[in-house]
């Protein structure tokens, strides 16, 4: 192989383990409660919002989580890509900053819609390790109403601009929220997105919460078997083991929260019992000590 390849390629993430610290992590999200600037801001303040963001983090935490996401879960309805107004922006990055001092583990960002180099810059500007994005390859229709495409080749370059390489891009395939353009199946998408050199591929259901399907998680790591694969919707203790069988992680945010509910706080106790079974999963499958 040529030695520019293997600098190209070995930039990527190899193992999640290399972020997380263990096999299979687990990311607990931090739904931050609407923003200014968005319908659902009633004039709390800064204060209020971060607070909320700090239980939700230290509820993961407690719970034993392996990493934490910050995300503007509740500025709906959500703009698209470069529309993400500045407020929301400034907003999103104070907070996020205040949870990456607050926990020790490691700290993702994800802004919704495709946030792209907003979320990028925003990671850069709060020591985060990692971000989301929705749509890095192919063409969609938002739930909104709005088309998007993929943005691998200005987010990638932006990245390399800022110095920013170290921090790791995982990548939405047929996205939650949205309709993929027609004739963009999980094969072809999936194989796009590793092609244009994501660290790792993130598999949904339709909407938040509702899980993926498993064959789909199984199929997307048989696509990509050097290629980290996480589950990015719908988990909670009683699924997770199964598709800890393909996927290489998780994302969670409902499944955590208290009574199931996405509106809710995090609940401490559900992080625990969701953990304890992947933990028990993990130790299964490091088999019986030779």
């Amino acid at each position: 192989m040529s030695e520019w390849v293997e600098r190209l390629y070995g930039k990527r993430l190899k193992s999640p383990k290399e972020i997380f610290g263990v096999e299979k992590p687990i990311i607990g999200m931090v739904h931050l409660i609407p923003l200014p600037g968005s319908p659902g801001y009633d004039d709390y303040g800064m204060d209020t919002i971060i607070d909320r963001a700090l239980k939700d983090a230290e509820a993961l935490v407690q719970g034993g989580i392996d990493g934490v996401m910050v995300e503007n879960m509740w500025d709906l309805p959500y703009y698209v890509g470069d529309r993400i107004p500045p407020e929301g922006i400034a907003a999103q990055t104070v907070a996020a900053k205040e949870v990456t001092k607050a926990v020790d583990v490691p700290v993702g960002i994800n802004v919704i819609h495709n946030g792209g180099r907003v979320t990028l810059s925003i990671a850069m500007a709060v020591g985060a390790k990692f971000i989301r994005v929705c749509a890095y390859t192919g063409a969609l229709v938002w739930d909104t109403g709005e088309f998007d495409r993929g943005n691998a080749a200005d987010l990638l370059r932006f990245r390399k601009d800022l110095g920013a390489e170290h921090i790791k891009i995982f990548a939405d395939v047929c996205k939650k929220h949205a309709v993929m353009f027609p004739g963009i199946d999980l094969e072809t998408h999936v194989s796009w997105t590793d092609f244009y050199l994501a660290d790792a591929i993130v598999v949904t259901g339709k909407m938040t919460g509702v899980p993926a399907k498993l064959e789909e998680v199984k199929r997307a790591k048989e696509l990509v078997p050097n290629c980290p694969v996480l589950v990015g919707s719908g988990t909670d203790k009683n699924n997770i083991a199964e598709f800890l069988r393909y996927a290489d992680g998780a994302i969670v945010g409902t499944g955590l929260k208290e009574e199931g509910v996405t509106q809710n706080p995090v609940s401490a106790q559900r992080v625990r019992e969701y953990m304890r079974v992947v933990r028990s999963f993990r130790e299964r499958c490091k088999g019986p000590k030779g």
